[in-house]
């Protein structure tokens, strides 16, 4: 087996909890990681809601959790994880180099974001900063961790945000909004009060005129 402990510093091996819905994908994930000798793979799950109660029974150190799954998907389970299970860390995989999926996990608590055709090195080494308390992310979204590539028009949010603005500005419900996005109705309203807190905007109409304002909307919808 690799021995190859880099960065991790525990007498213990790290306990880790894979999630994802594919299983050919886990088959490939599991077998990575298990040449690595601090590293204990506790169990497995195929959605949100398997990996929350496998992980109030099994305790582990790490989730890592892919995005698009049924029942509940990764950034909703990341939710429930910050909120329940805070000392569990949670780590999105995903095939999708997109930055709007990074910005809401890293809104849902998730600690890292590392795309799975990472190698089983740099895959290792991310679990083990974030089992040390750090953060972890592909190279791939390194500009944007760093706080570059904000939006020109000065508005503070983040893509999703901006969407989720744009669509109540627009006078959709909570529901038709998480219809549209594909998201919980808890997913929209954790952006709506992170929207009115960045923006220190109370009231629903204090948002419509903001987003007016910004050209996010306008008053022909």
């Amino acid at each position: 087996m690799n021995n190859a402990n880099l960065t991790y510093s525990a007498q213990r091996p790290m306990r880790v909890l894979l999630c994802d819905d594919h299983a050919l994908v886990m088959d490939g994930i599991r077998s990575r990681l298990e040449c690595f000798e601090h590293i204990n793979i506790v169990g497995e799950a195929s959605n949100g809601v398997e990996a929350l109660a496998l992980a109030r029974e099994l305790q582990p150190d790490i989730v890592l959790m892919d995005i698009s799954m049924p029942v509940m998907n990764g950034l909703e389970a990341a939710e429930k994880f910050r909120e329940t299970m805070p000392d569990t860390k949670v780590v999105i995989l995903s095939m999708h180099e997109n930055p709007e999926y990074l910005r809401t996990a890293q809104e849902a608590g998730a600690r890292g974001f590392i795309l799975k055709d990472v190698s089983s090195n740099d895959m290792v080494r991310a679990i083990e900063t974030i089992a040390n308390g750090g953060e972890a992310y592909s190279s791939t979204f390194e500009r944007i961790t760093s706080g570059e590539g904000s939006n020109s028009d000065g508005v503070p949010l983040t893509t999703r945000e901006r969407t989720v603005l744009r669509l109540l500005a627009k006078g959709a419900s909570n529901k038709h909004v998480a219809r549209e996005l594909d998201i919980s109705v808890r997913t929209v309203e954790t952006h709506r009060r992170n929207i009115k807190r960045k923006l220190d905007i109370d009231s629903s109409a204090g948002l419509v005129r903001y987003a007016i304002e910004k050209g996010l909307v306008t008053l022909e919808g």
